[in-house]
């Protein structure tokens, strides 16, 4: 994985020298975004085999809006990547009663038993990337590196089980954007997406923009995330996929 990644970010590098943007810019802005969760996970232990869980049927687990805030940098230099800061929310909390015994770390949680579950995926991310094309079509490559530090969490009255979810991820970064002449209008997309093994992030978002004169604008858009895991003790496969909207100030 390392290699690959290292691979794609070293011919980009090259490829940059000669389409490096030469202005220097800043962008803030901050998401709302609003998604449908499914998919389920289990957690096995040394002594116990987990239940497969569905996040929908077995937790209770509906939409909830989450915020992204971001910071970008470009500048002139031709050798060296522009940056982008964000920082995810994605903590969701649900309440049920169970309709089927569920095993989750070393607990049992019978049938009928009312619990609260907390699914936390939160991140932030550094990305470094490169604009290939800065004209009416714009497209930027990269690679991000994504600091998940959360949990997933499962308790009753009289039990609790819960696993850290506190790991680090290296994502390669596209991103592509058409303006529509004299309108202001755009329309973008960009991917974050890597697959090792039985192991795969994919995120995905679309969106029609509009930027003014003065470097306000917005955007409305679809995003969706994938995540698959199958490492050590914990089996995840889920997806988060929903309307967001952002605005951004670009100076």
């Amino acid at each position: 994985m390392n290699k690959i990644t290292l691979g794609v970010f070293g011919v980009i590098t090259l490829i940059s020298v000669q389409t490096q943007a030469d202005t220097a810019g800043l962008q803030v802005g901050i998401s709302s975004w609003t998604p449908d969760y499914s998919g389920s996970f289990k957690l096995d232990t040394s002594m116990t085999t987990g239940s497969v869980i569905n996040i929908e049927d077995d937790l209770g687990f509906s939409d909830e809006s989450h915020s992204v805030i971001w910071v970008e940098i470009e500048h002139p230099i031709p050798v060296l990547p522009n940056f982008r800061f964000a920082s995810s929310t994605l903590d969701a909390s649900a309440s049920s009663t169970l309709s089927q015994d569920i095993d989750y770390g070393d607990e049992t949680f019978n049938n009928g038993t009312d619990i609260d579950t907390r699914f936390d995926m939160s991140n932030t991310e550094l990305t470094l990337y490169y604009e290939l094309l800065d004209n009416w079509i714009n497209f930027d490559a990269g690679l991000t590196v994504r600091q998940y530090d959360g949990i997933s969490r499962i308790s009753s009255s009289t039990a609790s089980a819960s696993e850290d979810l506190d790991f680090a991820v290296p994502l390669i970064y596209l991103d592509a954007r058409i303006d529509l002449p004299f309108t202001g209008f755009f329309i973008d997309s960009t991917l974050n997406s890597i697959s090792v093994d039985d192991n795969a992030i994919t995120e995905t978002l679309v969106s029609l923009g509009y930027e003014s004169d003065f470097g306000l604008g917005g955007r409305l858009g679809y995003r969706s995330l994938e995540l698959e895991f199958d490492e050590a003790d914990l089996d995840v496969n889920l997806e988060f996929e929903g309307a967001y909207l952002n605005v951004f100030y670009h100076f």
